[in-house]
């Protein structure tokens, strides 16, 4: 395997995902991506600590959580750069319009982060 800055993005993303789950990704990757649908986000934050209740904290979780599996993209070609992780938790702070709960792992996946647009309506306005 050759060392690029996709490899840099990908253990982001697994490291960002490590931190949210409080383990290794590693169960999620046992996963199909259509099962994501039924698998809430919630499910998968470290339970040692309490979820959160104000919801930029929650856009927040939700934020990093779409970059880590955008980082995670088979094809590293569809990866972000570093860069533009950054401008992205830079500039797209947001609050979460639903309960964290009703989150999908499936909705976090499907997510296009350069869309500009919350998709399903995930995130509302800018904080």
């Amino acid at each position: 395997m050759v060392e690029t800055e996709k490899c840099d993005v990908y253990s982001f993303g697994v490291v960002a995902l490590e931190i949210i789950m409080g383990k290794h990704p590693r169960d999620l990757t046992s996963f199909t991506k259509p099962s994501f649908e039924s698998i809430m986000i919630t499910d998968v934050l470290d339970q040692r600590l309490l979820p959160p209740t104000n919801p930029i904290v929650a856009g927040n979780i939700v934020l990093v959580d779409t970059m880590a599996f955008s980082c995670l993209h088979p094809d590293p070609k569809s990866r972000p750069t570093m860069r533009h992780l950054s401008q992205e938790f830079l500039s797209h702070r947001k609050a979460l319009a639903a309960p964290l709960r009703t989150v999908s792992l499936l909705q976090l996946w499907n997510q296009k982060m350069d869309s500009g647009q919350p998709p399903n309506q995930v995130i509302s306005a800018p904080v």
